[in-house]
């Protein structure tokens, strides 16, 4: 099982926009440093859909020697189901078999076409181990509590958990041995409460050590005091696009974080000021986390 704190870490480009796989690994290291247990890489907040399968290939390759490879889930949910599989086989060569996997977007289609679509992936790779990527904000899917059983009864070895950011699954699937995971820190606690790993989120790569801390006293048995204050600062950054507040938040101190793929951009000056004053008021700023 996948348990923890997990971030779907962002992918730093350099001024030509390109891929700058040095700066995403040590980002990825960073918030594990801070918390996180582990993160994923070419997830939605890593700019998944707009990253040449190449550059792609290239981060993969480097990641293979890293000595954190084992808590890294590698984000395969292509459009383009070949894409889809040729990218697992080749993280699978380089040493990884966690992935995590969206349906394609653009087109409409129900649950037998999904689960076709997750038959013939493990068919291919019937070593990879999956998690299912519940977001129909940005697939146009939602899975169902049918769904995601039809597929754990089938493929019991390769269907191992759930990333909910639909939000429809969390409090309902009863599942033994399985990693479910809401999508924001807002769900963390409760979702603890009821059983779940953990979560994977966007904004754990700025709330690392505070979602950490909220884990580790559930874990623990000990009094919560820092969840309310997690929940708050989720709230804020969630007032905008995720990908562009958390580009803006870190690039107040190294601008490289300020490059984004288009049509992605960075907030304006005055969402930016609102952000980052209104986080003030929550006693969350950059410069406290990297002194931490």
């Amino acid at each position: 099982m996948i348990n923890g704190i997990y971030a779907a870490t962002l992918s730093i480009l350099t001024r030509d926009l390109a891929l700058d796989i040095e700066k995403t690994i040590q980002h990825a290291e960073r918030i594990m440093d801070e918390g996180c247990n582990g993160v994923v890489f070419f997830g939605s907040t890593g700019q998944s859909q707009l990253i040449s399968l190449g550059e792609k290939i290239n981060l993969i390759n480097q990641l293979s020697t890293n000595n954190n490879k084992d808590r890294f889930i590698i984000g395969t949910g292509l459009n383009s189901l070949g894409d889809t599989i040729s990218l697992m086989k080749i993280s699978k060569t380089a040493g990884f078999n966690n992935f995590l996997i969206m349906p394609p977007a653009y087109y409409k289609y129900g649950d037998e076409e999904v689960f076709n679509f997750y038959s013939t992936i493990i068919k291919s790779i019937p070593e990879g181990k999956i998690i299912l990527y519940n977001f129909e904000k940005l697939s146009g899917y939602k899975f169902s509590e049918n769904i995601v059983y039809k597929l754990v009864e089938n493929f019991p070895e390769q269907i191992i958990g759930v990333k909910d950011s639909s939000y429809n699954l969390y409090e309902k699937l009863k599942i033994a041995n399985f990693s479910l995971m809401p999508g924001s820190e807002s769900k963390l606690l409760k979702g603890l409460e009821l059983g779940c790993s953990g979560i994977i989120t966007a904004t754990c790569n700025a709330t690392s050590k505070l979602s950490r801390k909220v884990y580790d006293a559930f874990r623990n048995g000990e009094q919560q005091t820092v969840n309310q204050n997690l929940c708050d600062i989720r709230a804020e950054f969630e007032k905008y696009n995720l990908i562009s507040a958390l580009h803006t938040y870190f690039g107040q101190n190294e601008t490289y974080y300020r490059n984004l793929l288009p049509p992605l951009n960075i907030l304006n000056k005055k969402d930016e000021e609102d952000l980052i004053n209104n986080l003030k008021k929550l006693n969350f700023s950059l410069n406290k986390i990297m002194a931490a």
